[in-house]
């Protein structure tokens, strides 16, 4: 039998360590660390945000479906109604004529506000350096007022006794208005709020709008004049389209702002005289708070939330529809 060489033999193959991709590094729990170290970073303000605001929300829609007066908010034990509270406050045409006086309101301010702002934030541009100075301080110190401090102000000057409007008026030889009641007449109260929401909301369009027109290129007023284009139509044709997104968004700031005014009227009229001033928000506060009525007041504050949310969302629709069509 034949011996076999063992040194003859071929060596037995060995297997090659498989190929590792080129970047590919197994994480280190080091470096898992590192990357939740972000999430843990915003984790107070996204539990703050979500206890502040979320939490109140989800508890006012289930408020609005219960049974809740001042013995449920304090025994606790409210039951479902369902829809029923829905159903009385849609019933109720005092709600309706809210609901109208809310959204003459929104309009009334939202167009005054777009006018002056657009006026004062084409003024500053032509002004000097020191004019433009002294009119963005003086709007940026309006616009921190505190609301409540404005507000007060407010009712000052209109005091029937003491308020300067009826020392002014009075003293220019309208005799009328000597101890005049402005906040017992409905009109005027409501005429009074708007001046008021106005000279709060103009400060912060104003600027806005200012910063909007320092980034239009001046080649395009210098071919508009030479063309024989006026103020006008520069506006209409140049600065407008130009500065379309930021005028829609300031809208849409101001639809916000005005369909929420809640402090200015609460601490000025309290929705009064009668219902002359009472919008939406005041309304839902004043049912709450009259007859314990928390289930209603709640319906009130969702109806609200709704109604505006589908006036912005019927906006925003308009608006990306208007740009896809300049496309």
């Amino acid at each position: 039998m034949p011996v076999v060489d063992q040194r003859s033999a071929p060596p037995a193959p060995r297997r090659r360590p498989a190929p590792r991709l080129a970047g590919r590094k197994a994480p280190s729990p080091r470096g898992r660390v590192h990357g939740l170290w972000p999430y843990a970073l915003i984790a107070p303000a996204v539990g703050g945000m979500l206890y502040l605001l979320v939490y109140p929300l989800v508890r006012a829609v289930l408020i609005s479906f219960q049974d809740f007066r001042l013995r449920q908010l304090i025994a606790g034990d409210a039951e479902f109604v369902g829809l029923r509270n829905y159903r009385t406050l849609l019933s109720d045409p005092r709600f309706w004529e809210v609901v109208r006086r809310t959204f003459l309101f929104m309009a009334i301010n939202v167009v005054l506000i777009m006018v002056i702002a657009t006026l004062v934030a084409l003024m500053v541009e032509r002004l000097g350096r020191i004019g433009r100075t002294v009119v963005l301080c003086s709007l940026v110190l309006a616009w921190a007022m505190p609301v409540v401090a404005a507000t007060t102000v407010f009712q000052w000057l209109f005091h029937s006794e003491f308020g300067i409007v009826n020392q002014s008026l009075t003293s220019l030889g309208f005799g009328s208005f000597d101890r005049y009641p402005w906040f017992a007449d409905g009109t005027a109260a409501f005429a009074i709020l708007v001046t008021l929401i106005v000279w709060q909301s103009v400060p912060f369009a104003a600027i806005t709008l200012y910063s909007a027109l320092t980034t239009v290129p001046l080649e395009l007023y210098e071919s508009a004049r030479l063309d024989g284009a006026g103020a006008g139509r520069v506006f209409r044709s140049v600065t407008f389209p130009m500065l379309r997104p930021i005028f829609l968004l300031v809208i849409s700031l101001e639809v916000i702002w005005t369909f929420k005014a809640f402090v200015q009227i609460w601490v000025m009229t309290r929705g009064g005289p009668g219902d002359a001033t009472t919008i939406l928000p005041v309304y839902a506060v004043q049912t709450a708070l009259s007859g314990q009525r928390y289930d209603l007041g709640s319906a009130a504050s969702m109806v609200t939330v709704v109604l505006m949310s589908g006036v912005l969302v019927l906006y925003f629709r308009q608006m990306l529809r208007q740009e896809d069509e300049t496309r």
